[in-house]
């Protein structure tokens, strides 16, 4: 046998080769399960969101900051409004992404019209309150001659009223409204421009009043309430819209939210809201969902005019069927494992884990194999030689061969076999080995 020194290498690879069919076939495993499952998000997402000037796209480039610290790039589609991005999503033809959408923005009027064709839709959660937002020229409104306040949507029979843009939630969230209290929109003189020139038109007398559902966050939400002689609706049968319209909810502006100094507004004033959702298509990459609720949180917890402190985003009061990603993050918080790990190893480990339970069921037979594979290879090291040997043996037997030049042969095979390293417990065999070419060796010198 070799020094000891020279069989540490050797026996080291010997052990590696034993190994190396088991990490392969663990190896394989992982890709397929990594194609097969795609547990990283896709790189890049469209968010759709609104009017430049309105809250979802002030929401969108908070959302895009978020995502973009974890490598996601979100492009923001700019769209008319909650309408728009409903028959978007709904739409087969238009590729996949999510979208802001706002309670009561389908077209139907009464719930049982609503068209629900396309691919389904599921919410990753409410997220804010849009009230409607029902400004007026404080002359326009008049009771036998005198100004009054605007408490009631018959109030606005023969005025011209803008009601939201072609592709907004607003003009369909507004003809619901109508429908509750029983007018036809041609009592209205109805106009749908775009935010600002519905604005500009207003503001120079052009129209008697204008409807908004945003978010407070809305600058032209901003400007109006701080606009003199702008009036805002005060819905004093809030509460009664919330039984006819599930969707909604009655919220209270309280006084002087706006200006404190200015005491504005003068009083409490009743609202109705919406929800807002954001909405995606049924099938959505689950950790795309994790990031996006993971973002709402952020975006929108924090305290505002209508919201508490952490009451949104959450899981109830949502139009459509709730994500069972999202509802799992609602109901447990993020996973364990982003605690300590960066978002894309925690992310592949959450996703695969079960995968890797199945490997490790079949790993522990495979990790059986390998004292066996080892033994193998150090085994036939020293059995190998024994072919040679025998025909050594059976020549001298025969006498197919010069007795000088099998002794040859044979002084080769020992000085090859003097060169084999084998551990400690194996040097029975290689020594049984020594031991039966001195045997053939005393023959071939008997014979001689």
């Amino acid at each position: 046998m070799g020094r000891p020194g020279n069989s540490v290498p050797l026996l080291t690879r010997d052990m590696l080769l034993a190994i190396a069919p088991v990490v392969l076939l663990v190896a394989l495993a992982l890709w397929a399960a990594f194609v097969l499952m795609k547990p990283n998000p896709p790189k890049r997402v469209v968010l759709l969101t609104g009017n430049e000037q309105g809250a979802y796209a002030e929401f969108g480039r908070r959302y895009a900051q978020e995502l973009g610290r974890h490598g996601i790039t979100v492009e923001l589609r700019e769209t008319r409004g909650a309408a728009e991005n409903l028959r978007s999503l709904r739409d087969p033809a238009q590729p996949d992404a999510l979208g802001f959408v706002q309670g009561g923005s389908s077209e139907a009027v009464r719930a049982v019209d609503e068209d629900t064709s396309g691919p389904p839709l599921e919410s990753l959660g409410a997220l804010f309150y849009e009230p409607v937002w029902l400004f007026y020229r404080e002359t326009a409104i008049r009771k036998e001659g005198r100004v009054v306040a605007l408490t009631r949507l018959a109030q606005l029979q023969g005025l011209r009223v803008n009601t939201g843009s072609r592709g907004s939630g607003a003009p369909n969230l507004f003809s619901k409204l109508l429908f509750a209290n029983g007018m036809e929109r041609s009592a209205l003189k109805e106009s749908r421009l775009d935010p600002t020139p519905a604005v500009t038109a207003f503001l120079g007398g052009e129209l008697d009043a204008l409807v908004f559902v945003s978010a407070p966050e809305s600058p032209m939400v901003q400007m109006l309430l701080l606009t003199p002689g702008v009036g805002l609706a005060d819905f004093a049968q809030a509460d009664a819209y919330t039984r006819r319209l599930p969707f909604l909810t009655s919220l209270v502006l309280p006084r002087g939210v706006v200006d404190l100094s200015r005491d504005i507004p003068p009083r409490d004033v009743h609202l109705i809201a919406p929800t807002a959702e954001l909405v995606a298509r049924e099938g959505t990459h689950p950790a795309l969902v994790e990031l996006f609720v993971e973002a709402a949180q952020t975006v929108h917890g924090s305290t505002g005019w209508f919201a508490r402190n952490g009451e949104f985003p959450r899981a109830a009061d949502t139009e459509w069927p709730l994500s069972a990603e999202a509802a799992r993050l609602y109901r447990s918080g993020p996973p364990l494992l982003e605690r300590y790990l960066p978002f894309w190893m925690a992310n592949v480990i959450d996703r695969m884990w079960v995968a890797l339970a199945s490997i490790v069921v079949v790993l522990i037979p495979l990790l059986r194999m390998i004292p066996p594979v080892y033994a193998f290879r150090i085994r036939s090291r020293v059995f190998r030689w024994y072919r040679q040997l025998r025909q050594i043996e059976a020549q001298c037997l025969e006498r197919a061969a010069p007795r000088e030049k099998l002794l040859g042969e044979l002084d080769a095979l020992e000085a090859r076999v003097e060169r084999i390293a084998v551990p400690l417990s194996y040097t029975d065999q290689l020594y049984s080995l020594k031991g039966h070419i001195g045997l053939v060796r005393s023959r071939l010198k008997a014979e001689r």
